[in-house]
């Protein structure tokens, strides 16, 4: 009777386990990928480019990406920076934080 408790637990978590795994979203650098291969996003490297050099003295902490935008944080003098770029064209479309 205790292997078959034991057993059972056993297969529980590993159902438990396994789960989250199907059901999760896709991640931002699969989505980024995706869409450079169907040619909606230029791909992350030009991107950052373009941007990088006008954000002197600020440290690049990494993108995010939605589908339509990249979302590049930075941080200068303890304050976050947030530059939103078209992810089809290149154009910087928003920032916030400066």
């Amino acid at each position: 009777m205790r292997n078959t408790f034991t057993l059972f637990l056993a297969a529980v978590a590993a159902a438990i386990t396994a789960a989250p795994a199907a059901a999760e979203r896709p991640r931002d650098q699969d989505r980024a990928f995706q869409a450079t291969r169907e040619g909606r996003s230029m791909p992350l490297p030009m991107i950052e480019r373009r941007v990088l050099p006008s954000m002197g003295g600020a440290d690049y902490l990494g993108p995010e990406f939605n589908g339509r935008t990249y979302r590049l944080k930075f941080m200068r003098g303890g304050r976050v920076i947030w530059v939103d770029v078209d992810a089809s064209t290149g154009r910087v479309v928003g920032r916030s934080g400066d």
